[in-house]
């Protein structure tokens, strides 16, 4: 495997300097060296992508449409060249790989179906004494940072990649350095669905980078209209600060991570003490706890149940399986983190084991206990453990637990699990955390997001950059779109979304009512 740089529809390689990945099971380099991108070739990219932006946006959706479909039937025919790939690159499962494979795909194809009904350009025609008629626009060229955690759903194709072709931008996509093998084959597959669909040269490319020296570049360029990311707060927000000293400000849609805290009432933990016990561990754990969505908090109130519910838990922690993380830096940053709140004022073990196999990089999952009085005065136990972590903080009343909802920063979502007559008890808690979060749950767990249009991936900061919008679903077009209004135009110069006879036979709001 030799990892070119895809700029449009060439590959390149003008940089001697070369990037390999490893495989975090063994710490084994894997096949291929992939050249590392140059800021020529990333002014390149960027620059075919902004010659093509507006051709690209005019093009019927019908065949942005066949584009996103071919891009998943190509990445279906590689079969298992990729799954094996994945696998390697991940230390994920093969079967958790292959159903991402599959949620990839449907994304594409889900956004291939939005753009053909077309309604989700939000057309808008007044017809008084000034006609005057507004949609959607793209915003221009896209750079795409991809996921370490989901390298197929949250990558090269994933939902941020679906989401803006699908609007019409052009996407540069950063390959992220654990998975790139697994990104040469998607790009490949993306490049050659673009010549199969006869795509102007430059709708997309995917760039190979070591550190942080082509993201900053790709950031900062002049050209570039709008960022996504799926990561870590640090880098999350450091691409937010690059974007928003720029002489022109861009948007960056940052999905930075959240504790998704599981605020479980008495009767829950009454009646279905092992049932919920069980789900809220299998929850922390799935995925080695590396998903956006684990829960690393659980908020309870102390009564005669919480014994029993607490020792279900520990038994249900130590039942689980280590699984392997996905690579040196996450795996240290876990074990350093989950020990060092073990050691924070007021907080007791329930269980811990030590992860020092540095050769696998497993991990075991970690439960921690805390009094709401000691947690309330820790601004550090409410912070975020990227891996199989959480605490349990213990309050002597639900005002308590109301007070862990209202002190919460920004989460992607918030779980109530309780029997039926004390949810509705409890409306006021649900209402604060709703306040805080882009998803609120009754009697589920967070871990699992669908693609469908009432799905909300998103929170207030610091879950994300903007609130406004989701990287999941449907809604996600949304991020890379502008409105456009157009006053006076004779009706052969407007968007075909906005001409009188409604060519694309969309839903529209004309004068007040919808058609």
């Amino acid at each position: 495997m030799i990892g070119y740089n895809i700029i449009g529809k060439k590959i390149s390689a003008l940089n001697d300097k070369t990037i390999q990945a490893s495989n975090p099971k063994n710490q084994e380099q894997l096949e291929g060296e992939f050249h590392v991108a140059t800021t020529e070739e990333a002014d390149e990219a960027i620059q075919k992508a902004k010659a093509v932006a507006r051709e690209y946006a005019n093009l019927p959706s019908s065949k942005k449409a066949l584009f996103l479909r071919t891009i998943a039937d190509n990445i279906e025919k590689l079969s298992s060249k990729l799954i094996d790939r994945v696998v390697a690159e991940s230390g994920l499962p093969e079967g958790r790989v292959t159903g991402e494979r599959g949620r990839t795909c449907g994304q594409l194809r889900f956004f291939a179906d939005k753009i053909e009904e077309g309604s989700w350009v939000n057309a808008i025609v007044d017809r008084g004494d000034v006609d005057i008629r507004q949609c959607l626009q793209p915003l221009g060229p896209v750079v795409v940072f991809t996921a370490s955690n989901f390298p197929l759903a949250f990558s090269t194709a994933g939902g941020d990649t679906a989401s803006a072709l699908a609007s019409g931008c052009p996407v540069i996509v950063k390959a992220h350095e654990s998975h790139l093998g697994t990104n040469n084959l998607v790009a490949e597959c993306i490049m050659a669905a673009a010549i199969e669909c006869g795509l102007p040269d430059g709708v997309f490319s995917s760039l190979n980078g070591a550190g942080y020296e082509l993201g900053s570049y790709l950031v900062k360029h002049p050209d570039v209209q709008a960022v996504a990311f799926t990561g870590s707060y640090g880098g999350g927000k450091a691409l937010y600060d690059l974007a928003q000293s720029r002489p022109h400000p861009i948007p960056v849609f940052s999905e930075m991570g959240s504790v998704n805290p599981i605020f479980v009432l008495p009767q829950a933990m009454e009646k279905k003490t092992t049932s919920w016990a069980e789900a809220i561990a299998s929850s922390v754990n799935l995925g080695a706890g590396q998903f956006c969505t684990n829960p690393g908090i659980i908020v309870v109130e102390r009564n005669e149940f919480l014994t029993a519910f607490s020792d279900q838990l520990v038994d249900a922690f130590s039942r689980l399986q280590a699984a392997t993380m996905l690579n040196k830096g996450i795996h240290a940053n876990y074990n350093k983190a989950k020990y060092s709140k073990s050691q924070e004022s007021g907080v007791k073990i329930k269980y811990i084991e030590i992860d020092d196999d540095k050769a696998s990089l497993s991990a075991h999952p970690c439960l921690l206990e805390v009094s709401y009085a000691d947690y309330s005065k820790n601004p550090k136990l409410s912070q975020e453990v990227f891996g199989p972590f959480t605490i349990m903080v213990v309050c002597e009343n639900q005002s308590e637990m109301k007070e862990v909802a209202s002190q919460m920063e920004g989460q992607l979502t918030a779980s109530i699990i309780g029997e039926a007559d004390e949810i509705i008890k409890a409306n006021d808690l649900l209402e604060i955390a709703a306040s805080k979060v882009g998803r609120i749950i009754i009697n589920g767990m967070p871990t699992g997001v669908a693609v469908c249009e009432a799905m909300n991936h998103g929170g207030p900061f610091p879950a994300t950059t903007d609130p406004r919008f989701t990287s999941v679903g449907g809604n996600a077009i949304y991020r890379f779109v502008r409105p456009v209004c157009y006053q006076g135009f004779p009706d052969e110069l407007l968007p075909d979304a906005l001409k009188e006879a409604n060519p694309l036979g969309i839903r529209r709001l004309e004068n007040g009512e919808y058609k």
